[in-house]
């Protein structure tokens, strides 16, 4: 199962480079490179996103409701630093849990435009967190999409 897995997430990485950042319209979608927080080994993981502001973007660790959180979030939680790719952009980021008010700005907004995101909320007892990726750059900023 693993392998069929990992043979399908590459295949979405390979779709989101061959397409400018575009696996299927209307979903925006993007890679993020970590390290492991125990093998010390880069990771990457396609995540769905949502902006916050012209440099920042939120992700969810809802893991679609299982009862721990995903891996990657354990990864940012141990090692923050990673990289972006959103499009055809490459960014150095910054990972940080939402502060209790950003979450009760953002999640309500992120459920509403995403109807699975409810439906992950809805499948668990624990806090999905919602996570802060700051982008850095030579001072560009988030293109618009």
């Amino acid at each position: 199962m693993s392998s069929e897995l990992d043979s399908y997430n590459q295949r979405v990485i390979e779709r989101f480079h061959a397409n400018g950042g575009v696996v299927e319209p209307g979903l925006d979608l993007l890679l993020l490179h970590q390290i492991g927080a125990r093998s010390g080994r880069e990771r990457t993981t396609r995540l769905a996103y949502w902006r916050v502001d012209d440099t920042s973007v939120a992700v969810l660790a809802s893991n679609r409701g299982a009862p721990k959180h995903p891996d990657w979030y354990h990864n940012l939680v141990a090692n923050p630093d990673a990289k972006t790719e959103i499009g055809t952009q490459t960014f150095l980021a910054r990972a940080r849990v939402a502060t209790p008010n950003e979450r009760s700005k953002l999640l309500p907004r992120i459920a509403e435009q995403t109807p699975s995101v409810s439906g992950a909320l809805n499948r668990t007892s624990r806090e999905i967190q919602l996570v802060i990726l700051d982008l850095r750059t030579d001072d560009r900023r988030l293109a618009a999409r």
